[in-house]
Protein backbone atom coordinates (compact mmCIF):
# COMPACT_ATOMS: atom_id res chain seq x y z
CA UNK A 1 0.00 0.00 0.00
CA UNK A 2 1.38 3.44 -0.86
CA UNK A 3 2.57 5.90 1.77
CA UNK A 4 2.81 3.10 4.29
CA UNK A 5 5.24 4.90 6.59
CA UNK A 6 3.24 8.11 6.43
CA UNK A 7 0.07 6.21 7.27
CA UNK A 8 1.64 4.74 10.40
CA UNK A 9 2.83 8.18 11.41
CA UNK A 10 -0.61 9.66 10.88
CA UNK A 11 -2.33 6.97 12.92
CA UNK A 12 0.10 7.27 15.80
CA UNK A 13 -0.29 11.05 15.75
CA UNK A 14 -4.07 10.64 15.78
CA UNK A 15 -3.94 8.51 18.90
CA UNK A 16 -1.53 10.86 20.67
CA UNK A 17 -3.06 14.11 19.49
CA UNK A 18 -6.73 13.48 20.02
CA UNK A 19 -6.62 11.32 23.09
CA UNK A 20 -3.61 12.53 24.96
CA UNK A 21 -2.31 15.84 23.63
CA UNK A 22 0.42 16.55 21.11
CA UNK A 23 4.06 16.28 22.07
CA UNK A 24 5.03 19.19 19.83
CA UNK A 25 2.92 22.37 20.14
CA UNK A 26 2.09 24.62 17.19
CA UNK A 27 4.92 27.00 16.40
CA UNK A 28 2.52 29.95 16.19
CA UNK A 29 -0.69 30.08 18.17
CA UNK A 30 -3.58 30.33 15.68
CA UNK A 31 -6.06 33.14 16.06
CA UNK A 32 -9.08 31.04 16.90
CA UNK A 33 -11.35 34.08 17.16
CA UNK A 34 -10.77 35.06 13.53
CA UNK A 35 -13.61 33.06 12.01
CA UNK A 36 -14.94 32.81 8.48
CA UNK A 37 -18.28 31.51 7.21
CA UNK A 38 -17.98 27.95 5.95
CA UNK A 39 -21.47 27.76 4.43
CA UNK A 40 -24.68 29.76 4.64
CA UNK A 41 -28.11 29.96 3.03
CA UNK A 42 -29.62 33.37 2.31
CA UNK A 43 -33.01 32.14 3.49
CA UNK A 44 -34.57 29.00 4.92
CA UNK A 45 -34.61 26.36 2.16
CA UNK A 46 -37.88 25.92 0.29
CA UNK A 47 -40.64 23.91 1.98
CA UNK A 48 -39.07 24.20 5.45
CA UNK A 49 -40.49 26.25 8.33
CA UNK A 50 -38.75 27.35 11.54
CA UNK A 51 -40.17 25.78 14.71
CA UNK A 52 -37.84 27.63 17.05
CA UNK A 53 -35.16 26.53 19.48
CA UNK A 54 -34.88 22.94 20.68
CA UNK A 55 -35.60 22.14 24.31
CA UNK A 56 -32.98 22.94 26.93
CA UNK A 57 -30.39 20.20 27.34
CA UNK A 58 -30.64 18.97 23.74
CA UNK A 59 -27.34 17.55 22.53
CA UNK A 60 -25.95 16.91 19.08
CA UNK A 61 -23.15 14.81 17.59
CA UNK A 62 -20.93 16.91 15.30
CA UNK A 63 -19.06 15.13 12.51
CA UNK A 64 -15.96 16.80 11.04
CA UNK A 65 -14.61 15.76 7.64
CA UNK A 66 -10.85 16.34 7.74
CA UNK A 67 -8.23 16.73 5.04
CA UNK A 68 -6.60 13.37 4.21
CA UNK A 69 -2.84 12.90 4.21
CA UNK A 70 -3.17 12.20 0.46
CA UNK A 71 -6.34 13.66 -1.01
CA UNK A 72 -5.87 11.90 -4.37
CA UNK A 73 -5.11 8.42 -3.04
CA UNK A 74 -8.72 7.31 -2.54
CA UNK A 75 -9.99 8.16 -6.02
CA UNK A 76 -6.81 6.94 -7.71
CA UNK A 77 -7.18 3.59 -5.97
CA UNK A 78 -10.90 3.34 -6.83
CA UNK A 79 -10.26 3.90 -10.52
CA UNK A 80 -7.45 1.35 -10.50
CA UNK A 81 -9.48 -1.48 -8.95
CA UNK A 82 -12.49 -0.76 -11.20
CA UNK A 83 -10.58 -0.52 -14.49
CA UNK A 84 -10.58 -3.89 -16.33
CA UNK A 85 -7.34 -2.90 -18.08
CA UNK A 86 -5.44 -2.05 -14.90
CA UNK A 87 -3.20 -4.62 -13.12
CA UNK A 88 -5.03 -3.91 -9.85
CA UNK A 89 -8.49 -4.64 -11.28
CA UNK A 90 -10.68 -6.11 -8.50
CA UNK A 91 -7.83 -5.91 -5.97
CA UNK A 92 -10.21 -4.53 -3.35
CA UNK A 93 -9.13 -3.25 0.05
CA UNK A 94 -10.29 -4.07 3.55
CA UNK A 95 -12.08 -1.53 5.73
CA UNK A 96 -8.89 -1.03 7.70
CA UNK A 97 -6.85 -0.40 4.55
CA UNK A 98 -9.40 2.12 3.28
CA UNK A 99 -9.37 3.91 6.63
CA UNK A 100 -5.58 4.10 6.50
CA UNK A 101 -5.70 5.38 2.92
CA UNK A 102 -7.88 8.37 3.86
CA UNK A 103 -6.44 9.04 7.32
CA UNK A 104 -6.09 12.74 8.25
CA UNK A 105 -2.93 14.67 7.50
CA UNK A 106 -0.60 15.10 10.49
CA UNK A 107 -0.72 18.91 10.20
CA UNK A 108 -4.50 18.76 10.20
CA UNK A 109 -4.55 16.70 13.36
CA UNK A 110 -2.23 19.17 15.06
CA UNK A 111 -4.50 22.10 14.23
CA UNK A 112 -7.67 20.24 15.22
CA UNK A 113 -6.18 19.08 18.51
CA UNK A 114 -5.14 22.62 19.39
CA UNK A 115 -8.58 23.99 18.47
CA UNK A 116 -10.44 21.37 20.53
CA UNK A 117 -8.20 22.09 23.52
CA UNK A 118 -8.93 25.81 23.11
CA UNK A 119 -12.67 25.04 23.11
CA UNK A 120 -12.40 22.84 26.18
CA UNK A 121 -13.72 19.76 24.41
CA UNK A 122 -12.80 16.71 26.55
CA UNK A 123 -10.78 14.04 24.69
CA UNK A 124 -13.27 11.42 25.90
CA UNK A 125 -15.96 12.89 23.64
CA UNK A 126 -13.77 12.83 20.50
CA UNK A 127 -13.49 9.74 18.31
CA UNK A 128 -12.48 8.77 14.80
CA UNK A 129 -15.64 7.27 13.32
CA UNK A 130 -14.52 6.96 9.69
CA UNK A 131 -11.16 7.19 7.98
CA UNK A 132 -10.97 10.98 7.75
CA UNK A 133 -13.94 11.92 9.94
CA UNK A 134 -13.99 12.86 13.62
CA UNK A 135 -17.06 12.81 15.83
CA UNK A 136 -17.68 15.09 18.81
CA UNK A 137 -20.27 13.20 20.83
CA UNK A 138 -23.00 14.73 22.96
CA UNK A 139 -22.27 18.40 22.37
CA UNK A 140 -24.95 20.65 23.97
CA UNK A 141 -26.68 22.66 21.25
CA UNK A 142 -25.85 25.87 23.10
CA UNK A 143 -22.15 24.96 22.95
CA UNK A 144 -22.44 23.96 19.28
CA UNK A 145 -23.84 27.43 18.59
CA UNK A 146 -20.83 29.00 20.28
CA UNK A 147 -18.30 26.72 18.58
CA UNK A 148 -19.69 27.24 15.09
CA UNK A 149 -21.15 30.73 15.28
CA UNK A 150 -24.43 29.01 14.49
CA UNK A 151 -28.07 29.29 15.52
CA UNK A 152 -29.49 25.77 15.58
CA UNK A 153 -33.27 25.62 15.25
CA UNK A 154 -35.84 22.91 14.68
CA UNK A 155 -37.20 22.98 11.12
CA UNK A 156 -40.21 21.12 9.78
CA UNK A 157 -40.78 20.08 6.17
CA UNK A 158 -44.29 21.22 5.26
CA UNK A 159 -45.01 18.35 2.85
CA UNK A 160 -43.72 15.40 4.87
CA UNK A 161 -43.86 16.68 8.47
CA UNK A 162 -40.20 15.66 8.77
CA UNK A 163 -38.31 17.59 11.48
CA UNK A 164 -34.57 18.30 11.62
CA UNK A 165 -32.23 20.30 13.84
CA UNK A 166 -30.20 22.57 11.56
CA UNK A 167 -28.64 26.00 11.19
CA UNK A 168 -28.74 28.19 8.08
CA UNK A 169 -25.08 29.18 8.51
CA UNK A 170 -21.93 28.21 10.39
CA UNK A 171 -18.36 29.45 10.75
CA UNK A 172 -15.02 28.08 11.85
CA UNK A 173 -11.61 29.71 12.37
CA UNK A 174 -10.22 30.82 9.03
CA UNK A 175 -7.01 28.88 9.62
CA UNK A 176 -9.06 25.64 9.70
CA UNK A 177 -10.81 26.09 6.34
CA UNK A 178 -8.16 24.15 4.45
CA UNK A 179 -8.16 21.38 7.07
CA UNK A 180 -11.90 20.92 7.73
CA UNK A 181 -13.89 20.24 4.57
CA UNK A 182 -17.34 20.17 6.15
CA UNK A 183 -19.16 19.72 9.46
CA UNK A 184 -22.50 17.94 9.78
CA UNK A 185 -25.25 18.30 10.70
CA UNK A 186 -25.21 22.00 9.90
CA UNK A 187 -26.75 23.51 6.75
CA UNK A 188 -27.81 20.40 4.82
CA UNK A 189 -31.56 20.09 5.34
CA UNK A 190 -31.95 17.23 2.91
CA UNK A 191 -34.84 16.07 0.78
CA UNK A 192 -36.88 13.94 3.17
CA UNK A 193 -38.41 10.75 1.82
CA UNK A 194 -42.11 10.92 1.11
CA UNK A 195 -44.60 8.85 3.03
CA UNK A 196 -44.92 6.65 -0.03
CA UNK A 197 -46.33 7.09 -3.48
CA UNK A 198 -50.06 7.29 -3.85
CA UNK A 199 -51.24 4.08 -5.45
CA UNK A 200 -52.39 4.68 -9.01
CA UNK A 201 -55.24 2.32 -9.82
CA UNK A 202 -56.87 1.60 -13.16
CA UNK A 203 -60.17 -0.11 -12.28
CA UNK A 204 -61.30 -0.57 -15.89
CA UNK A 205 -58.26 -2.57 -16.83
CA UNK A 206 -58.54 -6.32 -17.27
CA UNK A 207 -55.38 -6.60 -15.16
CA UNK A 208 -57.13 -5.11 -12.14
CA UNK A 209 -60.26 -7.15 -12.76
CA UNK A 210 -58.18 -10.29 -12.44
CA UNK A 211 -56.45 -9.01 -9.31
CA UNK A 212 -59.74 -8.13 -7.61
CA UNK A 213 -60.66 -11.80 -7.72
CA UNK A 214 -58.37 -12.37 -4.74
CA UNK A 215 -54.77 -12.54 -3.54
CA UNK A 216 -54.07 -15.71 -5.50
CA UNK A 217 -55.02 -13.93 -8.72
CA UNK A 218 -52.71 -11.02 -7.77
CA UNK A 219 -49.84 -13.48 -7.54
CA UNK A 220 -50.76 -14.89 -10.95
CA UNK A 221 -50.80 -11.37 -12.39
CA UNK A 222 -47.33 -10.64 -11.03
CA UNK A 223 -46.15 -13.98 -12.43
CA UNK A 224 -47.39 -13.10 -15.88
CA UNK A 225 -45.32 -11.41 -18.57
CA UNK A 226 -48.13 -10.67 -21.01
CA UNK A 227 -49.80 -7.72 -19.31
CA UNK A 228 -50.36 -5.36 -22.25
CA UNK A 229 -48.34 -2.39 -21.12
CA UNK A 230 -47.72 -3.28 -17.47
CA UNK A 231 -44.45 -4.44 -15.96
CA UNK A 232 -44.19 -7.41 -13.60
CA UNK A 233 -41.23 -9.27 -12.08
CA UNK A 234 -41.73 -12.06 -14.60
CA UNK A 235 -41.82 -9.56 -17.44
CA UNK A 236 -38.51 -7.92 -16.54
CA UNK A 237 -36.84 -11.28 -16.01
CA UNK A 238 -38.00 -12.23 -19.49
CA UNK A 239 -37.18 -8.86 -21.04
CA UNK A 240 -33.67 -8.81 -19.60
CA UNK A 241 -33.12 -12.53 -20.09
CA UNK A 242 -32.29 -13.66 -16.57
CA UNK A 243 -34.80 -16.53 -16.35
CA UNK A 244 -32.31 -19.26 -17.20
CA UNK A 245 -29.64 -18.17 -14.74
CA UNK A 246 -29.74 -19.81 -11.34
CA UNK A 247 -27.62 -18.16 -8.62
CA UNK A 248 -24.70 -20.34 -7.59
CA UNK A 249 -23.06 -18.26 -4.85
CA UNK A 250 -26.05 -17.68 -2.56
CA UNK A 251 -23.90 -18.41 0.50
CA UNK A 252 -21.55 -15.55 -0.40
CA UNK A 253 -23.44 -13.05 -2.55
CA UNK A 254 -25.80 -10.49 -0.93
CA UNK A 255 -27.91 -7.63 -2.26
CA UNK A 256 -28.79 -4.72 0.04
CA UNK A 257 -31.82 -2.45 -0.34
CA UNK A 258 -31.63 0.93 1.38
CA UNK A 259 -35.00 2.23 2.53
CA UNK A 260 -35.55 5.58 4.20
CA UNK A 261 -39.01 5.62 5.52
CA UNK A 262 -38.53 -15.24 -1.18
CA UNK A 263 -37.07 -14.11 2.20
CA UNK A 264 -35.21 -11.02 3.29
CA UNK A 265 -33.93 -9.78 6.61
CA UNK A 266 -34.26 -6.26 8.03
CA UNK A 267 -31.48 -4.20 9.59
CA UNK A 268 -32.60 -1.04 11.39
CA UNK A 269 -30.12 1.84 11.15
CA UNK A 270 -30.45 4.83 13.51
CA UNK A 271 -33.77 3.44 14.82
CA UNK A 272 -35.22 3.10 11.33
CA UNK A 273 -38.81 1.90 11.30
CA UNK A 274 -39.94 -1.67 10.69
CA UNK A 275 -43.70 -2.12 10.65
CA UNK A 276 -44.49 -5.22 8.55
CA UNK A 277 -48.21 -4.36 8.73
CA UNK A 278 -47.72 -0.96 7.07
CA UNK A 279 -44.64 -0.92 4.85
CA UNK A 280 -43.89 2.08 2.66
CA UNK A 281 -44.75 1.68 -1.02
CA UNK A 282 -41.22 2.70 -2.04
CA UNK A 283 -39.65 0.07 0.18
CA UNK A 284 -42.27 -2.46 -0.86
CA UNK A 285 -41.59 -2.06 -4.58
CA UNK A 286 -37.80 -2.03 -4.11
CA UNK A 287 -37.79 -5.21 -2.07
CA UNK A 288 -40.29 -7.10 -4.22
CA UNK A 289 -38.31 -6.52 -7.41
CA UNK A 290 -34.87 -7.07 -5.89
CA UNK A 291 -36.03 -10.38 -4.43
CA UNK A 292 -37.82 -11.44 -7.61
CA UNK A 293 -34.77 -10.69 -9.77
CA UNK A 294 -32.24 -12.47 -7.54
CA UNK A 295 -34.01 -15.28 -5.67
CA UNK A 296 -32.68 -17.20 -3.76
CA UNK A 297 -29.86 -14.69 -3.19
CA UNK A 298 -29.84 -13.22 0.33
CA UNK A 299 -31.64 -9.84 0.42
CA UNK A 300 -31.13 -7.42 3.31
CA UNK A 301 -33.39 -4.39 3.73
CA UNK A 302 -31.77 -1.48 5.60
CA UNK A 303 -34.39 0.70 7.26
CA UNK A 304 -32.55 3.98 7.81
CA UNK A 305 -33.95 6.41 10.35
CA UNK A 306 -32.70 9.05 12.72
CA UNK A 307 -33.88 11.68 15.18
CA UNK A 308 -33.97 15.41 14.33
CA UNK A 309 -30.51 15.76 15.91
CA UNK A 310 -28.91 13.22 13.58
CA UNK A 311 -27.42 13.77 10.14
CA UNK A 312 -29.06 12.87 6.87
CA UNK A 313 -30.08 9.30 5.95
CA UNK A 314 -27.40 8.84 3.26
CA UNK A 315 -24.62 9.60 5.73
CA UNK A 316 -26.29 7.42 8.37
CA UNK A 317 -26.43 4.53 5.91
CA UNK A 318 -22.84 4.79 4.66
CA UNK A 319 -21.50 5.28 8.18
CA UNK A 320 -23.28 2.14 9.26
CA UNK A 321 -21.85 0.20 6.34
CA UNK A 322 -18.29 1.38 6.95
CA UNK A 323 -18.27 1.05 10.74
CA UNK A 324 -20.91 -1.48 11.83
CA UNK A 325 -21.72 -3.93 9.08
CA UNK A 326 -19.41 -6.94 9.07
CA UNK A 327 -20.64 -8.25 5.73
CA UNK A 328 -21.37 -5.43 3.29
CA UNK A 329 -23.59 -6.57 0.40
CA UNK A 330 -21.79 -6.74 -2.94
CA UNK A 331 -24.71 -4.85 -4.55
CA UNK A 332 -26.64 -1.96 -2.98
CA UNK A 333 -29.71 -0.28 -4.46
CA UNK A 334 -31.10 3.07 -3.32
CA UNK A 335 -34.18 4.70 -4.82
CA UNK A 336 -33.98 8.03 -3.02
CA UNK A 337 -32.39 11.40 -3.78
CA UNK A 338 -33.09 15.08 -4.14
CA UNK A 339 -32.11 18.21 -6.08
CA UNK A 340 -28.36 18.67 -6.14
CA UNK A 341 -28.55 22.43 -5.61
CA UNK A 342 -30.09 22.09 -2.13
CA UNK A 343 -27.00 20.20 -0.93
CA UNK A 344 -24.00 22.30 0.23
CA UNK A 345 -21.18 21.51 -2.19
CA UNK A 346 -18.64 20.75 0.55
CA UNK A 347 -21.04 18.28 2.11
CA UNK A 348 -21.93 16.65 -1.23
CA UNK A 349 -18.24 16.26 -2.07
CA UNK A 350 -17.37 14.54 1.19
CA UNK A 351 -20.40 12.21 1.15
CA UNK A 352 -19.54 11.33 -2.44
CA UNK A 353 -16.05 10.34 -1.30
CA UNK A 354 -17.67 7.97 1.19
CA UNK A 355 -19.30 6.18 -1.74
CA UNK A 356 -15.81 5.90 -3.24
CA UNK A 357 -14.70 4.17 -0.01
CA UNK A 358 -17.59 1.70 -0.35
CA UNK A 359 -16.63 1.05 -3.97
CA UNK A 360 -13.04 0.37 -2.97
CA UNK A 361 -14.39 -2.45 -0.77
CA UNK A 362 -15.85 -4.13 -3.89
CA UNK A 363 -19.43 -2.86 -3.66
CA UNK A 364 -21.63 -1.99 -6.66
CA UNK A 365 -23.80 0.96 -5.55
CA UNK A 366 -26.75 2.01 -7.73
CA UNK A 367 -28.89 5.14 -7.24
CA UNK A 368 -32.03 6.37 -8.98
CA UNK A 369 -31.43 9.36 -11.28
CA UNK A 370 -34.73 11.09 -10.43
CA UNK A 371 -38.25 11.38 -11.84
CA UNK A 372 -38.44 14.98 -13.11
CA UNK A 373 -36.61 14.81 -16.43
CA UNK A 374 -34.11 17.67 -16.56
CA UNK A 375 -35.80 19.30 -13.57
CA UNK A 376 -39.11 20.05 -11.80
CA UNK A 377 -41.14 23.23 -12.15
CA UNK A 378 -39.70 26.34 -13.76
CA UNK A 379 -36.15 25.64 -12.46
CA UNK A 380 -35.50 29.26 -11.55
CA UNK A 381 -32.46 29.06 -9.29
CA UNK A 382 -30.23 31.72 -7.77
CA UNK A 383 -26.57 31.22 -8.68
CA UNK A 384 -24.03 33.80 -7.53
CA UNK A 385 -26.76 36.35 -6.94
CA UNK A 386 -28.42 35.86 -10.33
CA UNK A 387 -31.77 34.10 -10.76
CA UNK A 388 -32.10 32.17 -14.01
CA UNK A 389 -33.15 28.78 -15.42
CA UNK A 390 -30.82 25.92 -14.55
CA UNK A 391 -31.51 22.25 -15.12
CA UNK A 392 -31.69 20.39 -11.80
CA UNK A 393 -29.95 17.00 -11.56
CA UNK A 394 -30.42 14.77 -8.50
CA UNK A 395 -27.86 13.99 -5.81
CA UNK A 396 -26.46 11.43 -4.93
CA UNK A 397 -26.99 10.26 -8.54
CA UNK A 398 -24.54 12.95 -9.71
CA UNK A 399 -21.74 11.51 -7.58
CA UNK A 400 -19.10 10.09 -9.98
CA UNK A 401 -18.34 7.13 -7.71
CA UNK A 402 -21.65 5.28 -8.03
CA UNK A 403 -23.86 4.10 -10.89
CA UNK A 404 -26.96 6.18 -11.66
CA UNK A 405 -30.06 4.54 -13.12
CA UNK A 406 -32.54 6.18 -15.50
CA UNK A 407 -35.83 4.89 -16.88
CA UNK A 408 -37.24 3.24 -20.01
CA UNK A 409 -40.65 2.07 -21.12
CA UNK A 410 -42.21 -0.30 -23.69
CA UNK A 411 -40.25 -2.92 -25.61
CA UNK A 412 -39.50 -3.85 -29.21
CA UNK A 413 -37.72 -1.50 -28.78
CA UNK A 414 -37.49 0.14 -25.38
CA UNK A 415 -37.60 3.94 -25.44
CA UNK A 416 -36.70 6.62 -22.94
CA UNK A 417 -39.28 7.26 -20.22
CA UNK A 418 -40.12 10.96 -20.19
CA UNK A 419 -39.67 11.15 -16.41
CA UNK A 420 -36.11 9.79 -16.56
CA UNK A 421 -33.85 12.09 -14.57
CA UNK A 422 -30.80 13.10 -16.55
CA UNK A 423 -28.36 15.90 -17.17
CA UNK A 424 -25.05 17.17 -15.88
CA UNK A 425 -23.76 17.84 -12.39
CA UNK A 426 -23.01 21.40 -11.33
CA UNK A 427 -20.74 20.11 -8.55
CA UNK A 428 -18.74 17.22 -10.01
CA UNK A 429 -16.62 17.45 -13.14
CA UNK A 430 -16.76 14.84 -15.88
CA UNK A 431 -15.02 11.67 -14.63
CA UNK A 432 -12.34 9.94 -16.71
CA UNK A 433 -14.59 7.02 -17.63
CA UNK A 434 -16.93 9.44 -19.48
CA UNK A 435 -14.15 11.20 -21.40
CA UNK A 436 -15.01 9.51 -24.71
CA UNK A 437 -18.74 8.93 -24.18
CA UNK A 438 -20.05 12.43 -23.40
CA UNK A 439 -18.40 14.80 -25.96
CA UNK A 440 -20.22 13.33 -29.01
CA UNK A 441 -23.55 14.10 -27.38
CA UNK A 442 -22.50 17.66 -26.57
CA UNK A 443 -21.34 18.17 -30.13
CA UNK A 444 -24.73 17.02 -31.41
CA UNK A 445 -26.55 19.24 -28.91
CA UNK A 446 -24.62 22.33 -30.01
CA UNK A 447 -25.79 25.64 -28.50
CA UNK A 448 -29.20 24.32 -27.45
CA UNK A 449 -29.79 25.04 -23.75
CA UNK A 450 -26.52 26.98 -23.46
CA UNK A 451 -26.30 28.27 -19.89
CA UNK A 452 -28.95 25.88 -18.60
CA UNK A 453 -26.46 23.18 -17.64
CA UNK A 454 -22.76 22.61 -16.96
CA UNK A 455 -21.33 20.88 -20.07
CA UNK A 456 -18.19 19.82 -18.21
CA UNK A 457 -20.13 18.10 -15.44
CA UNK A 458 -20.55 14.42 -14.66
CA UNK A 459 -23.24 13.05 -16.99
CA UNK A 460 -26.29 11.23 -15.60
CA UNK A 461 -27.54 8.51 -15.90
CA UNK A 462 -25.18 5.61 -16.63
CA UNK A 463 -27.73 2.85 -17.30
CA UNK A 464 -31.48 2.39 -17.07
CA UNK A 465 -34.36 -0.07 -16.94
CA UNK A 466 -38.17 -0.24 -16.98
CA UNK A 467 -39.72 2.63 -15.01
CA UNK A 468 -43.41 2.93 -15.98
CA UNK A 469 -46.49 0.91 -15.02
CA UNK A 470 -44.53 -1.30 -12.63
CA UNK A 471 -46.86 -3.63 -10.74
CA UNK A 472 -46.35 -4.53 -7.08
CA UNK A 473 -48.42 -5.39 -4.02
CA UNK A 474 -49.09 -2.51 -1.64
CA UNK A 475 -51.47 -2.34 1.29
CA UNK A 476 -52.76 -5.77 0.42
CA UNK A 477 -53.75 -4.93 -3.13
CA UNK A 478 -52.23 -4.68 -6.55
CA UNK A 479 -50.64 -1.27 -7.16
CA UNK A 480 -48.64 0.36 -9.92
CA UNK A 481 -45.52 2.46 -9.46
CA UNK A 482 -43.73 4.90 -11.71
CA UNK A 483 -40.16 6.17 -11.62
CA UNK A 484 -36.46 5.43 -11.62
CA UNK A 485 -37.06 4.18 -8.08
CA UNK A 486 -38.57 1.14 -9.82
CA UNK A 487 -35.82 0.91 -12.44
CA UNK A 488 -33.02 0.93 -9.85
CA UNK A 489 -33.83 -2.31 -7.97
CA UNK A 490 -34.43 -4.00 -11.33
CA UNK A 491 -30.98 -2.93 -12.52
CA UNK A 492 -29.42 -3.83 -9.19
CA UNK A 493 -30.98 -7.28 -9.40
CA UNK A 494 -29.27 -7.90 -12.74
CA UNK A 495 -25.88 -6.77 -11.44
CA UNK A 496 -26.36 -8.89 -8.33
CA UNK A 497 -26.75 -11.89 -10.64
CA UNK A 498 -23.58 -10.87 -12.46
CA UNK A 499 -21.82 -10.62 -9.11
CA UNK A 500 -23.14 -14.06 -8.24
CA UNK A 501 -21.72 -15.50 -11.45
CA UNK A 502 -18.36 -13.81 -10.97
CA UNK A 503 -18.08 -14.86 -7.33
CA UNK A 504 -19.04 -18.43 -8.17
CA UNK A 505 -16.13 -18.52 -10.65
CA UNK A 506 -13.67 -17.27 -8.04
CA UNK A 507 -13.32 -13.83 -9.64
CA UNK A 508 -14.84 -11.76 -6.85
CA UNK A 509 -17.55 -9.08 -7.24
CA UNK A 510 -17.57 -6.41 -9.94
CA UNK A 511 -17.31 -3.53 -7.46
CA UNK A 512 -17.72 0.02 -8.76
CA UNK A 513 -19.31 -0.63 -12.14
CA UNK A 514 -18.61 2.42 -14.28
CA UNK A 515 -15.04 1.66 -15.29
CA UNK A 516 -16.32 -1.68 -16.61
CA UNK A 517 -19.48 -0.28 -18.22
CA UNK A 518 -17.68 2.50 -20.06
CA UNK A 519 -14.62 0.38 -20.84
CA UNK A 520 -14.38 -3.29 -21.71
CA UNK A 521 -18.16 -3.63 -21.86
CA UNK A 522 -18.61 -0.89 -24.47
CA UNK A 523 -18.99 -3.28 -27.42
CA UNK A 524 -21.77 -5.19 -25.70
CA UNK A 525 -23.91 -2.22 -24.73
CA UNK A 526 -27.30 -1.63 -26.23
CA UNK A 527 -28.53 1.83 -27.23
CA UNK A 528 -31.73 3.77 -26.64
CA UNK A 529 -32.16 6.18 -29.53
CA UNK A 530 -35.62 7.67 -29.04
CA UNK A 531 -37.48 9.58 -26.36
CA UNK A 532 -36.69 12.61 -24.24
CA UNK A 533 -36.87 13.86 -20.65
CA UNK A 534 -38.76 17.19 -20.61
CA UNK A 535 -38.65 19.50 -17.62
CA UNK A 536 -37.97 23.11 -16.57
CA UNK A 537 -40.57 24.18 -19.18
CA UNK A 538 -38.36 22.75 -21.94
CA UNK A 539 -38.36 19.63 -24.09
CA UNK A 540 -35.32 18.39 -22.19
CA UNK A 541 -32.62 16.27 -23.75
CA UNK A 542 -33.28 13.83 -26.59
CA UNK A 543 -31.95 10.28 -26.76
CA UNK A 544 -29.57 9.74 -29.68
CA UNK A 545 -27.20 7.05 -30.90
CA UNK A 546 -24.42 6.85 -28.34
CA UNK A 547 -24.45 8.12 -24.78
CA UNK A 548 -27.08 10.67 -23.82
CA UNK A 549 -28.34 12.14 -20.52
CA UNK A 550 -31.79 10.63 -20.92
CA UNK A 551 -32.16 6.88 -20.73
CA UNK A 552 -29.53 4.19 -21.26
CA UNK A 553 -30.77 0.56 -21.09
CA UNK A 554 -29.92 -2.79 -19.53
CA UNK A 555 -30.44 -6.01 -21.46
CA UNK A 556 -28.89 -9.32 -20.37
CA UNK A 557 -28.57 -12.43 -22.54
CA UNK A 558 -29.63 -15.92 -21.59
CA UNK A 559 -26.01 -16.98 -21.07
CA UNK A 560 -25.18 -14.85 -18.07
CA UNK A 561 -21.40 -14.59 -18.30
CA UNK A 562 -19.10 -11.86 -17.10
CA UNK A 563 -15.73 -12.72 -18.55
CA UNK A 564 -17.05 -13.45 -22.08
CA UNK A 565 -18.55 -9.97 -22.39
CA UNK A 566 -19.94 -10.07 -25.98
CA UNK A 567 -22.09 -13.07 -25.07
CA UNK A 568 -23.25 -11.32 -21.92
CA UNK A 569 -25.71 -9.42 -24.06
CA UNK A 570 -26.42 -5.73 -23.65
CA UNK A 571 -25.98 -4.02 -20.31
CA UNK A 572 -26.26 -0.28 -20.77
CA UNK A 573 -26.18 1.85 -23.90
CA UNK A 574 -23.69 3.37 -26.36
CA UNK A 575 -23.28 0.22 -28.47
CA UNK A 576 -21.15 0.77 -31.56
CA UNK A 577 -22.55 -2.38 -33.08
CA UNK A 578 -26.12 -3.08 -31.96
CA UNK A 579 -26.03 -6.41 -33.78
CA UNK A 580 -24.28 -7.76 -30.70
CA UNK A 581 -27.46 -7.06 -28.76
CA UNK A 582 -30.08 -8.58 -31.03
CA UNK A 583 -30.15 -11.86 -29.06
CA UNK A 584 -31.89 -10.11 -26.17
CA UNK A 585 -35.51 -10.39 -25.14
CA UNK A 586 -36.88 -7.52 -27.21
CA UNK A 587 -38.52 -9.87 -29.69
CA UNK A 588 -41.75 -11.01 -28.13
Amino acid sequence: MRSHCLTLFVLSTLAAGLLGGLATPLKLAPRWNETKVKHAWHTIPENWVDLGHPSAGTTIDLHLALKSHDENALIDALYEVSDPYHPRYRAYLSKEQVADLVAPHADTLEFINSWLEHLGIPPSSVSRTLGSWLTLTGVPVSQANDILGASYQLYNHVETNHTVLRTISYSIPEVLHEHVHTIVPTTYFGSPPTEGRKLRMHPNSAVWARAEAGSEESVKVLSSRDLKGYVSPSYVRWLYNTFSYHPAAVDRNVIGIAGYDATFSVVQVQDGGNNPDSPGDEANLDTQYAVAMTYPTTNIFYSVGGSPETIDPFFNFITYMLTKETRIPQTITTSYGGPEYIVPIDYATRVCRLFAEVGLLGVSALFASGDSGVGPGDCLIEVKGQVSVHFIPDFPATCPYLTSVGGTTRDSPEVAASLSGGGFSNYFERPPYQADAVPPFLQTLGDKYRGYYHPGGRGVPDISAQALNVLFVGEGQLAVGFGTSAATPIAAGIFSLLNDYSISKGKGPLGFLNGWLYGRGLAGLNDIISGSNPGCNTDGFTAIAGWDPVSPIILVSHQLQVESWPTLGCIGHRSRDTRLCKTGGNNR
